[in-house]
């Protein structure tokens, strides 16, 4: 798109002038701050961007397994387009391949623009297909004013996805690290190797449970499991191959076909998700279980949803970690509101909002050190909840595998263990 210019007396003048001044005072109210503040760069191509937007209708596309996600998307929705004239629909998933499912129709169908599809949440193996099948719009990522608060260069995890370049075609917008949690009244010393694990399981029996695979709770307990019983680690960042998968992935089949037995209901049923899990915890059918969301316990404590006792860690030897995107596709019809959108849920004050234990918990994916001093006290302020671990109690972040991976574990959990095996 071409430069804009303004001539001098020229009646368009007038006009791109208010435009540019609104563009400011909204790129203010995002980020929440003066004009004379560290702020992300404005330029005319972002202005024209508002512009365009405004009066558009974004279908976003996400999970709707959770009632406190749906609520904070809900929000968002109405903040836009109360301050940008953008209307958002929550297109609710129970899966994310359910949008990738559409868009890869729509291109087989030649369907080059005006797509169902305009901002979708997504990661790993979802992002892989879509990538290596042109179904993503842009590069784009950089383009949006918020994207310097994330200092990206300095955070590997917020450009790779599941080992996979992003290659400015998504925007993080939330960290996830995997914890377990359980109710402090009735364990004292939670188990903290995936040794220590099975031990516990025998001494307690049916007290412990993940999600059903490849529901994607489940699929990362495997993960986790994994990284915490194979001597090939390192292996899992490039990706599965038929000389290697075997030799990595065996201790991961030894320990499940000992410990299936004496889970929850023996191993015949699994809960269908992770909230579904948690009511298990409330009800006191198991003891321990597993979240990706490091503030979900504090959440749901404040909601009454877990007892005040429950309390979370991580596993000794580190815990799974990973960010999840926003991304657009190559044929959405709505391209500069999904950017509008994408950016204010990249605003301080979103970020903010969504770390609320009694909003969401979920962790910022913003470099506070880009925020002004204003800003970051949202951060350091904030009352993370009781049974949330500190920063710097977290332990060691481990990488999400290449995605040929999670999709070979997931076969053959179906195959071993699955309702049809």
């Amino acid at each position: 798109m071409t430069p804009l210019k303004v001539a001098r007396n020229h009646p368009r003048c007038a006009r791109q002038s208010v435009v540019i001044l609104i563009g400011l005072l909204q790129i203010v109210l995002v980020s929440g701050r003066t004009p004379a503040s560290a702020q992300p760069v404005v330029n005319a191509e972002w202005v024209r961007t508002l512009d365009a937007a405004r009066g558009q209708t974004v279908y976003f596309h996400a999970w709707a397994g959770s009632t406190h996600i749906n609520a904070y998307i809900a929000w968002a929705g109405r903040e836009v387009e109360k301050r940008f004239g953008v209307r958002v629909e929550h297109v609710k998933l129970s899966d994310t391949s359910e949008a990738v499912s559409r868009i890869l129709a729509e291109k087989t169908a030649g369907r080059t623009e005006g797509g169902a599809v305009d901002l979708v949440w997504i990661n790993g193996e979802n992002f892989r297909a879509l990538k290596e099948n042109g179904l993503l719009y842009g590069p784009w990522a950089e383009t949006i004013p918020n994207w310097r608060l994330l200092n990206a260069p300095d955070h590997r995890e917020l450009t790779t996805d599941f080992t996979i370049e992003t290659d400015g075609l998504e925007v993080p917008w939330s960290r996830a690290q995997m914890v377990f949690y359980y109710d402090s009244a009735r364990i004292s010393d939670p188990p903290r190797t995936i040794e220590a694990l099975e031990a516990w399981l025998v001494e307690h029996p049916g007290r412990f449970t993940y999600p059903l695979p490849p529901e994607f709770l489940g699929t990362t307990f495997l993960k986790q499991a994994l990284y915490g019983l194979t001597p090939y680690a390192h292996e899992l960042a490039a990706p599965a191959t038929d000389a290697n998968y075997d030799r990595v992935t065996a201790p991961l089949w030894s320990f499940l076909e000992r410990v299936t037995p004496l889970l929850w209901r023996q191993g015949r049923a699994y809960p269908q998700s992770g909230p579904r899990q948690l009511q298990l915890v409330a009800d006191g059918e198991i003891d321990l279980a597993i979240s990706f969301n490091p503030g979900e316990a504090s959440a749901a404590i404040s909601r009454y949803e877990l007892p005040p006792t429950v309390r979370t860690y991580v596993m000794n030897y580190g815990s799974l970690a990973n960010a999840s995107f926003l991304a657009i596709p190559f044929n959405a019809s709505a391209t500069e509101g999904a950017k509008v959108v994408a950016n204010f849920l990249l605003s301080p004050e979103a970020q903010a909002h969504k770390l609320d234990p009694e909003v969401w918990g979920a962790e910022t994916v913003l470099d506070l050190d880009q925020l002004s001093a204003a800003d970051r006290r949202l951060f350091e302020t904030m009352e993370r909840g009781a049974a949330t671990l500190p920063p710097d109690a977290l332990g060691t972040r481990l990488p999400e595998p290449h995605p040929s991976w999670t999709e070979r574990l997931e076969a053959e959990w179906d195959a071993r263990f699955g309702v049809g095996r």
